[in-house]
């Protein structure tokens, strides 16, 4: 009875603080979607933005941050993660970013999500105060787990807060997408890949023969056609659901497309080259489902398409290396300033865990390239709210919505920039972890 009077203790004493209003006083706010307001007070109260203005009254009892010479901004999204499921890549045990299976569309990525994962606390340093988690390394550009087997559905994306005390309370949306990884003409090819191997080929009855671009089109084909073929099983699952047909057993995969048929939940779709982007557009079509474009690759190529069927997409790393041995040095560079031109609406991602930190470096590589300022921070705030379908209540500074803030000494693309508070839900959160610590530790070192 002792222990759990002291976890009722304990709770309400952290509910209290997490509700504390607080009134960020004489800063100048950034509110994305609008122009800054300078010299303004904002106020915190139940987790949301209560009020900005220039003759706020602080609200009795808060906690009042001076923020004169201080900077207010929305926080910052990742849109490309495996942030919670991943610990250290190269150990096994801290690893949990999928299952075996070809098509697994059940399995839920947050569920697996590690609250306690140092990188949550190196990343909220610098402002991400949300971001996609995906299931499986395909998200990273792979798709094929142990035995040269693919994998095209991993998983659900979850869209989650860095900070809170379990996955239930980190989660803003449990499944944000549905991972699909759309088969390719032989991997990434040029520099990191190249045709489809040998092992890989003689898994496919008929593809057999070599590795030329016949055997190459034949397997690609065939794998398209398996991805069909389990969307129109879902579909025939989602009619005999409808009609409460007499025999009609529950699975637990089709269920899971119910809601991406229904287009409730978006499929986004790793795709790398034009003409495989192509297909996957071509594919959305026929299925009638809403789709998003991860790591995408010639986008001037594939941009007016895009444009066409309203579908946006998410960068990964600017900071890249050319993805084929003929592409320009700086194609990765200039992706984002293409898709801009072109109107197509997109974000970025780091698709990784070390890098998410560097969320907003790659937006400003991308601004040195091209693209103006403020679509650039747009990428890392407003755009993936809206993307994800939380553009009423994430990514910008306005009132009603909820005040993940980060405040800043500057601007929060430039890396000298030092991030002085960040609020996630209306809480503010420590800006300590591991590397902190230790600087600490050694700097005092006697």
């Amino acid at each position: 009875m002792k222990t759990i009077s002291i976890l009722m203790a304990s709770t309400a004493i952290w509910g209290a603080f997490g509700a504390e209003t607080v009134v960020i006083r004489n800063a100048d706010v950034y509110p994305v979607t609008a122009p800054a307001a300078k010299g303004v007070s904002l106020v915190i109260q139940e987790g949301k933005i209560a009020e900005i203005g220039a003759k706020v009254v602080s609200p009795k009892g808060a906690h009042v941050i001076e923020g004169k010479g201080l900077r207010v901004y929305p926080g910052l999204i990742d849109s490309g993660t495996e942030l919670g499921l991943s610990e250290v890549s190269s150990t096994r045990e801290t690893v949990d970013t999928g299952e075996l299976g070809e098509f697994m569309p059940q399995l839920r990525a947050l569920s697996a999500v590690n609250p306690e994962s140092e990188h949550f606390a190196v990343v909220r340093v610098n402002g991400i105060t949300s971001a996609m988690t995906f299931p499986s390394s395909g998200v990273g550009g792979g798709g094929r787990f142990g035995g040269g087997e693919r994998q095209f559905i991993s998983g659900q994306a979850a869209l989650i807060h860095t900070d809170g005390w379990t996955w239930e309370d980190m989660a803003i949306e449990r499944t944000a997408a549905v991972h699909l990884i759309f088969p390719s003409l032989g991997g990434r090819g040029g520099r990191g890949g190249g045709p489809v191997p040998d092992s890989v080929l003689e898994l496919v009855p008929g593809a057999a023969g070599g590795t030329g671009f016949a055997a190459t089109k034949r397997l690609y084909d065939q794998q398209v056609a398996k991805v069909v073929e389990f969307f129109e099983q879902a579909r025939q699952y989602q009619k005999e659901r409808a009609a409460n047909a007499p025999a009609f057993k529950r699975d637990l995969k089709l269920e899971a497309m119910i809601p991406v048929l229904e287009g409730k939940v978006p499929v986004a779709i790793s795709a790398s080259r034009a003409s495989v982007i192509h297909d996957a557009i071509g594919f959305a079509d026929k299925q009638h489902i809403r789709i998003v474009i991860l790591q995408p690759h010639d986008i001037a190529a594939i941009a007016p398409e895009l444009k066409a069927k309203n579908v946006p997409v998410v960068f990964g790393r600017v900071l890249a290396l050319p993805d084929q041995e003929d592409d320009p040095y700086d194609s990765a560079f200039t992706g984002p300033a293409e898709a801009y031109k072109a109107g197509v609406k997109f974000a970025f991602g780091t698709f990784s865990n070390e890098f998410v930190r560097n969320l907003p470096y790659q937006a400003a590589t991308a601004v040195a390239f091209g693209l103006p300022y403020e679509e650039a921070l747009k990428a890392v705030t407003i755009n993936p709210a809206q993307i994800w379908g939380h553009g009423g209540d994430l990514g910008s500074v306005e009132t009603g919505k909820v005040a993940d803030l980060l405040v800043t000494d500057g601007d929060p693309l430039e890396i000298q920039t030092q991030v002085k508070h960040v609020f996630i839900k209306g809480k503010e959160v420590p800006l300590v972890n591991k590397q902190t610590r230790l600087a600490e530790k050694y700097m005092g070192r006697q």
